[in-house]
């Protein structure tokens, strides 16, 4: 990008999005060979970079240490040499996954003999607007290749330098193997006036995908005026039943809480059956707290620990990203189901009960994306679900729901097979 082009007179965003959709007709016609050798070589040159891109995500750490942002933004930026390792292992993963592109949907077969076929191709042209965590660069780029998608990436200003370095080499990767290097391209400018400017261009962007913070989320949901896959905040419930095995159940609730309290995946309400004895509930709230987890709640949570304060109206739908969980005791599963319904985020929810039957109606009734028994929440993530790598979570009902990963960043086309017919 030219001095001349990075000027505020001009359109930056116009000018990606046409070099995107020029690579874009490329890109949909790369072999997957192809696609998986460029794969593998940003792999390799992430292992071979490991120096470079600590020093630049160093910068970033630096200057967010004087922002003053929290201790989980910054865990989310922070990189080092087995965070890398992991991303560099995550793009080998997505070259091993099944190629998502030419997948045959359905087929069938009309009295006329028209055979007519539902395949998978690719969107198009993804916009992506992220915040602190750098290795959505590497994460989002992969998946664009490996569906055939073009994409312009917007990451945050804290983490401006390691993405550009990732981008760097990203770009390298495609270079050396005859693909545009437009097929990856990285908005060159923390101007948040940019952003407005990806929202508002449905003509070369096809699909926006947000990840960060409820403003940011907020915003491109408001703003966007292409399709949005998305979800606003992760208010992850969990829900322990009267039929609950309670040593189960501790162990799930705190790795669900406090695995790692900055995800959006992390459990942040506590429902239990209000049929559950004192001395179990003890027990488990005990065991947050000794694990110096801060709980707000009901009456009747407030009378087991002093240490508990009350809950507001507002705990009982806020996304924390800290060490604190809001408690609530239920009168039923219904109860509970209602609850998450009216207070959830529709990302992930899950109840800890032996009764099968029970649980049946929790998973049948909770209207979130990703609904659970027995499991921990933080389980809500796309190489869990052995998707490979995910760009987020869609708590949308259309098209895209839950991990957002390869086959959802993939649309479809009828193809009609005929032999001359003719409609009367």
């Amino acid at each position: 990008m030219t001095q001349a082009a990075m000027s505020p007179s001009s359109n930056i965003i116009q000018e990606l999005g046409f070099e995107a959709k020029q690579a874009s007709f490329q890109l949909s016609q790369a072999s997957e060979k192809n696609v998986n050798t460029i794969l593998r070589n940003i792999a390799d040159k992430i292992d071979a970079s490991v120096e470079d891109i600590l020093k630049a995500n160093q910068k970033d750490v630096e200057a967010a240490k004087v922002k003053g942002l929290t201790d989980a933004m910054i865990d989310r930026l922070v990189l080092n040499e087995e965070r890398l390792a992991a991303i560099a292992n995550g793009v080998i993963a997505i070259s091993e996954l099944a190629d998502p592109v030419g997948r045959i949907l359905s087929e069938t077969k009309r009295p006329n003999d028209l055979t007519i076929k539902k395949v998978a191709v690719p969107i198009g042209v993804l916009g992506m607007i992220y915040e602190s965590r750098p290795n959505v660069t590497v994460d989002a780029a992969a998946l664009c290749l490996k569906s055939r998608n073009a994409v312009i990436l917007r990451g945050g200003s804290e983490s401006f330098h390691s993405s550009h370095a990732f981008h760097g080499l990203i770009q390298q990767a495609l270079e050396e193997n005859d693909l545009s290097k437009a097929c990856v391209q990285m908005v060159p400018s923390t101007d948040r006036a940019l952003v407005g400017d990806m929202l508002s261009a449905n003509d070369v962007i096809d699909v926006m995908i947000p990840r960060g913070g409820k403003g940011l989320t907020g915003r491109v949901m408001d703003e966007a005026k292409m399709p949005v896959f998305a979800h606003l905040d992760g208010n992850c419930h969990i829900y322990i039943d009267e039929d609950a095995d309670i040593e189960k159940a501790k162990q799930v609730l705190l790795n669900a809480k406090l695995r790692r309290t900055g995800i959006c995946g992390a459990a942040e309400s506590l429902l239990l059956h209000s049929s559950l004895s004192d001395s179990d509930v003890k027990d488990l709230l005990s065991a947050l707290m000794n694990n110096d987890c801060v709980i707000v709640g009901d009456e009747r949570a407030q009378t087991l620990d002093k240490n508990i304060t009350a809950a507001s109206e507002e705990d009982w739908s806020t996304e924390y990203l800290e060490a604190k969980i809001s408690c609530k005791f239920v009168a039923s599963t219904s109860e509970a189901i209602a609850h998450i319904n009216q207070y959830g985020s529709h990302h992930t929810d899950c109840i800890i009960t032996e009764n099968a039957d029970t649980a049946t109606t929790f998973l049948n009734n909770v209207d979130s994306a990703i609904v659970m028994h027995n499991a921990s929440t933080q389980f809500a993530d796309g190489w869990e679900f052995g998707m490979g790598a995910e760009i987020g979570i869609g708590t949308g009902k259309l098209h895209a729901r839950g991990p957002v990963g390869l086959e959802q960043l993939t649309t479809f086309k009828y193809q009609v097979f005929g032999n001359g017919q003719t409609r009367a």
